[in-house]
């Protein structure tokens, strides 16, 4: 797998996968951080990289990476009031990106995503979370409303973002166990999937548009549901 750009080329090299080969040109090469002796780093031009990533946002870099590894789901729900994000259809490359820095940096345990008509992670989803699905757990499950099931059964509260909900993402307790649930750009949440949720919650809007982005509402209640967490230790 190719992966390109300053920051996910940095935190492959940080995290778990293998790095094979980092390509980049003269002056990236001279990054303080491509040090590592065990890496071959060749030096490239920049329509060589482009022509390897097939992308011109390659910021002067790209690497080749082992495959990405998929989490197991059922660990996540056997940590300690775990905060997940799980994703129903969600297609966009750049939405389920920057879904994962997001969750990254506001201390999720992981990302849950069903293996049919779903974005998964490629080159374009690392560049847009920056890195991030290197250090956040990504699983992928067959049923999505079974897992909210299991989620419910390990004595987790399953809250899906619906815009015409009732009740304001900012009056509920996220504190404990908790499924954040967005559904896909357009058609929000399956109706079976909403069903399954115990409680779905609306973000208002006082302007002309009538709802957010899922990246955007993604972020507000994650860090909603980091607000309950003062004490959530930072991963290592």
């Amino acid at each position: 797998m190719i992966v390109y750009g300053r920051n996910p080329v940095r935190e492959a090299l940080r995290g778990p996968r293998r790095v094979e080969r980092v390509w980049a040109t003269k002056n990236a090469i001279r990054l303080p951080w491509l040090t590592d002796p065990g890496v071959r780093v060749d030096v490239a031009s920049a329509e060589e990289l482009e022509q390897r990533c097939g992308a011109p946002s390659h910021q002067g870099i790209c690497a080749l990476v082992e495959p990405f590894r998929y989490a197991d789901p059922q660990p996540l729900l056997a940590q300690p009031s775990p905060l997940i994000v799980a994703l129903d259809q969600v297609q966009d490359p750049q939405n389920l990106g920057s879904i994962c820095r997001t969750a990254e940096c506001a201390g999720a345990a992981g990302v849950v995503l069903p293996e049919r008509r779903s974005a998964v992670v490629t080159a374009s989803v690392c560049k847009a979370s920056a890195g991030a699905v290197e250090h956040i757990a990504v699983a992928r499950v067959r049923n999505l409303v079974d897992f909210l099931a299991d989620a419910k059964r390990a004595g987790l509260w399953c809250y899906g973002a619906d815009a015409d909900a009732a009740t304001s993402y900012e009056l509920v307790d996220y504190s404990g166990g908790a499924v954040l649930l967005f559904g896909s750009e357009g058609r929000g949440l399956r109706p079976r999937v909403a069903a399954s949720c115990d409680l779905l919650v609306s973000l208002p809007t006082l302007g002309r548009i009538d709802s957010l982005s899922v990246t955007a509402a993604a972020a507000v209640l994650m860090y909603s549901a980091r607000s309950a967490r003062p004490s959530l230790d930072r991963r290592g």
